[in-house]
């Protein structure tokens, strides 16, 4: 029953961060950088989204991966249901898609490096569980190749400054994605804070590191 209940937690606040993150990705960020405009790379939904990872690493390390699917599944089912409300439905294939993939490959790393020192599992997890999302989220949601999914953002494709300030050029919606990676490393490694604080107090249940 405790169990249930501690799940029930992780999946709403799983949603929480779901929802926040499809509220605050329409709001860019203002100022500039070393000469970049964060405004034309990230939006605030960029600095909460990272924290989806950690709910997941967490519910991997006190229940195992079978759990940490379910948590995954209730934002997946979140994500896209707020995706196709409030953008187009390209957006929403590959917002869905993108974190179904990058969450799911968060479990299956975490689980295989579980037993390892305590940073390695939720560090590199995330990491690279956050490289497939953005890939994935991007390619899908602006690459012409993909226009399957729907009409291609004109504005996205064009070629411009990559982040705005070099010399070399690319499309837009690569700068794209180069900022929003850069955020969810350094949210990566920020998130190590939290997970490293509750490692004491969300101890594994009994038989779950078998399962690794």
């Amino acid at each position: 029953m405790q169990a249930n209940r501690i799940t029930l937690v992780y999946v709403l606040l799983m949603t929480a961060v779901v929802v926040a993150s499809n509220v605050l990705v329409q709001f860019p960020l203002s100022g500039t950088l070393f000469g970049i405009s964060l405004g034309d790379l990230l939006t605030y939904g960029a600095f909460t989204y990272p924290v989806a990872f950690l709910i997941t690493d967490l519910t991997n390390r006190q229940f195992g991966p079978r759990v940490a699917r379910r948590v995954v599944a209730a934002g997946f089912i979140v994500a896209v249901f707020f995706s196709f409300a409030a953008s187009t439905p390209r957006i929403a294939i590959a917002s869905g898609s993108a974190f179904l993939a990058g969450q799911l490959l968060d479990i299956s790393v975490f689980n295989r490096l579980r037993r390892q020192t305590w940073w390695r599992a939720p560090l590199i997890a995330s990491l690279i569980g956050s490289m497939l999302d953005t890939v994935l989220f991007f390619s899908f949601a602006f690459a012409p190749a993909f226009s399957l999914f729907g009409p291609n953002d004109d504005f996205a494709i064009e070629w411009a400054p990559i982040l705005g300030v070099l010399s070399a050029e690319a499309p837009r919606w690569i700068s794209w994605a180069m900022g929003d990676f850069s955020v969810k490393v350094l949210v990566g490694f920020v998130m190590l804070l939290p997970y490293g604080a509750l490692m004491s107090r969300l101890k594994p249940m009994p038989g779950v590191e078998k399962l690794a």
